[in-house]
């Protein structure tokens, strides 16, 4: 059990250390001066000393919704799977577990949106909805392919069975999967192309026209509900379809697992730095994408046994 608590803690510190190493290495690439990777731990502390400020048109919601965007956060965390073999897990975490959840979170920063009667964030809103209702079933199909093929619905169990024998005949269902999980990676944390998490522009952004009108303490907790969002995708994504070092001794199974997630988040900045963003008529294209690579995942695995 003190196994799982320190594992917990070490996804909760270092999902916001993913975030700033995105930007500090998208800023080396650019030949600039690359900011802190801790940056965002300095953010965060600011945040919380800042006055907070609630718009005359706001309800109750506004002061409540960043704890429940927060809330089904920290409750996945507790439900990924182990890093290393022999640590305690929980073994309902599933694809509608995992999914609904993170819907919870998504639907309450929908709710925050609305609620401050801000033409952007209402157009944030409704833009985070359209993204939302095509990231889900892809989502559940993902998750669903990765888990015939270990021949088990509990996630965390799937990452035990992958370490220990490897299903080597399903390998194109399993990258097919892992790509489609990738490309909902890019969206579910608004990265480029589906969002921009660093521009302000009225007519382009969907993340930060949802909080645009919220202050201090209230956008630390969404920002940190952001990090640890990052944090739980990298960490499935890692676990899942990066299948090696659970079976080392824990301590190497720790920093084998940091490295791979420091390598993704590395991954993720470049394809930023080389990727421009779509205009969102345009997203569906490549959510459409990873909607048929799933479904593709399913058929090959049912059909072809590859």
């Amino acid at each position: 059990m003190i196994n799982y608590i320190l594992t917990i803690l070490l996804i909760f510190s270092i999902s916001p250390l993913l975030v700033g190493v995105i930007k500090s290495f998208k800023m080396w690439l650019l030949y600039k001066k690359p900011v802190s990777p801790f940056q965002p731990y300095i953010d965060f502390a600011k945040l919380f000393h800042k006055e907070v400020i609630y718009s005359k048109e706001s309800s109750i919601i506004s002061r409540m919704a960043p704890f429940f965007v927060l809330s089904p956060i920290i409750i996945v965390i507790f439900l990924l799977p182990p890093i290393f073999k022999g640590s305690f897990y929980i073994s309902f975490m599933d694809a509608f577990t995992i999914t609904g959840l993170l819907s919870l979170s998504t639907f309450f920063l929908m709710l925050l949106g609305l609620d401050s009667a801000s033409s952007f964030g209402g157009i944030g809103s409704s833009r985070e909805a359209f993204i939302s209702a095509l990231v889900e079933p892809a989502m559940v199909l993902t998750l669903f392919s990765i888990s015939l093929i270990a021949q088990n619905i509990g996630l965390s169990k799937v990452v035990l069975n992958l370490n220990d024998n490897f299903p080597t005949q399903f390998s194109a269902s399993f990258i097919l999967a892992g790509i489609s999980f990738f490309i909902l990676l890019i969206a579910e944390n608004g990265r480029i192309p589906v969002d921009n998490p660093e521009t302000h522009l009225e007519l382009t952004m969907v993340h930060e026209a949802m909080i645009l009108d919220t202050t201090g303490a209230n956008l630390a907790l969404i920002e940190i509900a952001g990090a640890l969002k990052f944090g739980i995708f990298a960490s499935l994504f890692v676990s899942l379809f990066l299948p090696f070092g659970v079976n080392l001794c824990w301590c190497l199974a720790v920093v084998v697992f940091i490295l791979k997630l420091l390598a993704l988040s590395l991954f993720v900045g470049w394809i930023e730095l080389n990727t421009a963003k779509f205009r969102l008529f345009k997203v569906p294209n490549l959510l459409g994408i990873a909607m048929v690579f799933s479904f593709l995942s399913l058929i090959i695995y049912y059909i072809v046994g590859a």
